[in-house]
């Protein structure tokens, strides 16, 4: 939110309260509290009236500051976010005239005594940003001034019962010269933050606006920090653009609480950051292979279905999983759990069907929005599980199902009877859920737990999700579970997989997509999805053949339309190639993919890599959005035209993962590619581990394997590979002139090839 007028000013109606110096400054236990009156105390008149700021300093874990910032400690508090990684007492804390600290691990938080206020954040005893004069405010807002902004939401803010606070809470962390800042969650716009105005309020607003699905108070720093603002609730977040060198970020109320993370690099941020928040589990090996959808708005049936699976089998395209999407239940009944019987009258015996005759794992669509005609929603109404109103009346509208109302997961009860629905389904046969929507959230309502309707609005995702894939969790049981959710928050990572929502049919959209994916990789996310091809309208066939490349050069693949199929026959004969030549290399890549996701789900650093994240030291990649790495090793440059591609290349010599071609790298390259082709290269020194098959994504990865040995320094490589089943094996190999030998940790000898 905007309170300044330029340098000087406030805007109208605004009054500014910023610490002016701390006062008093004292170790309490564990922490260290300041107290920052809001104007110089020179006499002890000077101590009468006037508003003064707590701010209390913590670590809830190695290398990680908390800062309490309280105006009045008895109002409201937010509950913040859930942090299964916290610890008690994980910093030492000193204090005495000058100053006051509590050092965690390599981060140190220093606030000095007297004015101006000063909270210093150091790195390895580099100070890498901090709070000073006029950083740390309270904002009084008069009677009658404008909104200093409004969040993007259903219907706008006010008009869903949220009206404007009168008091808001802000902090502003400095920003240095040539400092980059990433991340709050999925965000299709300009993938560096600098010179944004981000509000982290969950809308349903598509890939092509700057509403977001997935709003993550957390940013990444290219200085190698991370900030979390623990805060549900609404957060304005201004990059540059209310102080020109700070951060800024506030919320409503009477107080702000915020974490920093240290690195010293973004990867260290994020392993710290997914330490405290929860790391991403890991994920199904089926779930790495494609997935194809009916699509949404087209007409099917098991006939239909059939005639997909079997045009895959019989184009020679590997297919392995089969998405149903919203009318495997009647329409206007969206959720009610039942399987239309007049399209599929023996749903088990179908599923039992794909998972058995077609060999495939079967996909579900669902959303917590209960549709007045469904059998869920006579239910919910009897037995008090749907969000109310405040005059205890059923919260309901028709933006999506006439009538629809709203399940209310603060209630356990209401929980457990969703997650029963959830069960039914996976004892059917569904393998996976697709949990779509959770971001149109009222705030006219109240919640069965009493939770302020500002703080669920954004919340409601991760009761969703938590639900949902505890549900599937009882049935499949750790390592089987997968969803595909479209909304989240800070922790939604403990529950992949995450799609990119409804973009359009053409290149500008496949980057503004890719944009989003990374942004959300830099969020502390670690498997990532999107619609291949495009959501909305019907790609031509060369955007289409370019995003198959692409969708299948990532985590994880998924063919999805609105109203048209995106089977690759429909396109032309040469996407149907497109289609066999990727998903074939990517299911060839499952021991070295398989093996980055047991990292994402050890460390927390996403399969799927920024540039930045990946090559820290080199401040050509702070700005590149059209590229990433998967793994450590694999650099992939979607092609987002008809055949030209410009890419950058780190130092050092990378080679083609398709031709075997070498180019020097710390330099821009420009090629051309065929449909069939795309820049995949493999960094210096690197050993790939290539499935002997291609058919499948659920193979043995420690037996049905072959490493690729890419030119670097001789002598000893080592890498491991894992099996789903929970079995490693380390591999050491050697590299002796043009010798190589891949010996197992138990002498095993591996197949190994120089590259």
């Amino acid at each position: 939110m905007k309170f300044t007028d330029g340098f000087w000013l406030r805007r109208p109606g605004v009054t500014a309260h910023y610490a002016q110096e701390t006062y008093d400054l004292w170790a309490d236990g564990d922490a260290l509290v300041a107290y920052a009156p809001t104007k110089r105390i020179v006499t002890r008149g000077d101590t009468l009236g006037g508003a003064a700021l707590t701010v209390t300093l913590t670590s809830p874990l190695e290398g990680v500051v908390r800062v309490r910032i309280d105006h009045h400690q008895g109002a409201h508090r937010s509950p913040g976010f859930r942090m299964p990684g916290a610890v008690e007492g994980a910093g030492a804390v000193t204090a005495d005239d000058a100053e006051g600290t509590l050092t965690s691990g390599r981060l140190t938080a220093r606030i000095t005594h007297g004015a101006p206020w000063a909270l210093d954040f150091e790195v390895d005893g580099v100070r890498v940003t901090g709070s000073g004069h006029k950083s740390l405010g309270y904002m009084e807002l008069a009677d009658g001034a404008p909104v200093p902004a409004e969040p993007a939401g259903v219907a706008g803010y006010t008009d869903t019962g949220l009206a404007p606070s009168a008091t808001y809470v802000h902090e502003q962390l400095d920003l240095d010269v040539a400092e980059t800042i990433y991340g709050l969650g999925e965000r299709f716009g300009p993938f560096v933050r600098n010179g944004q105005t981000v509000d982290l309020w969950n809308a349903d607003g598509g890939t092509s606006s700057e509403q977001s699905y997935k709003n993550v108070p957390f940013y990444l720093s290219s200085k190698g920090y991370g900030v979390l603002i623990n805060q549900p609730e609404h957060v304005s977040v201004e990059v540059g653009t209310e102080a020109v060198e700070r951060v800024q970020f506030s919320t409503a109320g009477e107080s702000l609480e915020y974490l920093v993370f240290a690195g010293p690099t973004p990867a260290d941020v994020i392993e710290r950051y997914t330490a405290l928040m929860g790391r991403p589990p890991r994920v199904p090996a089926w779930s790495f292979g494609l997935w194809l959808s009916t699509s949404f708005t087209t007409d099917y049936d098991e006939a239909t279905v059939n005639t997909f699976v079997d045009g895959m089998r019989d184009r020679d395209v590997p297919l392995s999983v089969f998405h149903y999407d919203c009318f495997w239940m009647r329409e206007f009944n969206w959720t009610d759990g039942e399987w239309d019987p007049r399209t599929f009258p023996e749903p088990e015996r179908m599923l039992e069907r794909m998972h058995v005759e077609k060999d495939l794992h079967v996909s579900a669509w669902i959303n917590p929005y209960i549709a007045q005609r469904g059998r869920m929603f006579r239910e919910g109404v009897e037995n008090g599980y749907l969000v109310k109103r405040p005059d205890g009346t059923v919260w309901q509208w028709d933006l999506w199902q006439p009538g629809m109302a709203l399940v209310d997961f603060t209630n356990p009860e209401a929980r457990a009877w969703f997650q029963e629905f959830v069960r039914n389904l996976a004892r059917q046969g569904v393998d996976a859920i697709k949990t779509d929507f959770g971001e149109r959230i009222p705030t006219d309502v109240v919640w069965h737990d009493g939770t302020a309707p500002e703080t669920m609005h954004n919340l409601y995702t991760q009761l969703y999700n938590e639900a949902v894939w505890e549900a599937l969790v009882d049935v499949k049981g750790e390592g089987d579970a997968v969803l595909f959710a479209r909304s989240a928050t800070a922790g939604g990572q403990t529950m992949p997989v995450h799609w990119g929502g409804d973009n359009s049919s053409s290149y500008v959209s496949m980057a503004e997509t890719l944009r989003g994916g990374l942004s959300l990789m830099s969020s502390g996310f670690g498997y990532w999805s999107h619609d291949i091809g495009g959501f909305e309208g019907t790609p031509d066939a060369s955007v289409f053949k370019r995003w198959l490349a692409f969708g299948l050069m990532g985590s994880h693949s998924r063919l999805h339309g609105s109203n048209s199929y995106r089977v690759p026959w429909a396109f032309d004969d040469e996407a149907v190639d497109v289609a066999r030549t990727f998903t074939r290399l990517k299911l060839s890549l499952m021991p070295y993919l398989y093996a980055a996701s047991v990292q994402t789900a050890e460390t927390g650093l996403p399969m799927m890599r920024p540039m930045f994240i990946a090559f820290p030291g080199d401040p050509a990649c702070q700005l590149l959005d059209r590229q990433y790495m998967l793994g450590d090793d694999i650099l992939v440059a979607p092609v987002f035209h008809d055949s030209e591609v410009q890419f950058y290349l780190p130092e050092g010599t990378w080679t083609s993962l398709l031709t075997g071609e070498r180019v020097e790298g710390g330099r821009w390259v420009r090629e051309s590619h065929g449909f069939e082709s795309m820049p995949v290269y493999v960094r210096e020194g690197a050993v790939i581990a290539r499935g002997t098959r291609d058919d499948r994504p659920d193979y043995d990865f420690l037996t049905e394997v072959e490493l690729h040995v890419y030119p670097g320094a001789d002598g000893d490589r080592r890498i491991v590979l894992h099996g789903e089943d929970g079995a490693s094996l380390e591999v050491t190999v050697t590299v002796a002139g043009e010798a190589v030998t891949a010996i197992g940790a138990n002498g095993e000898v591996l197949a190994a090839r120089l590259v």
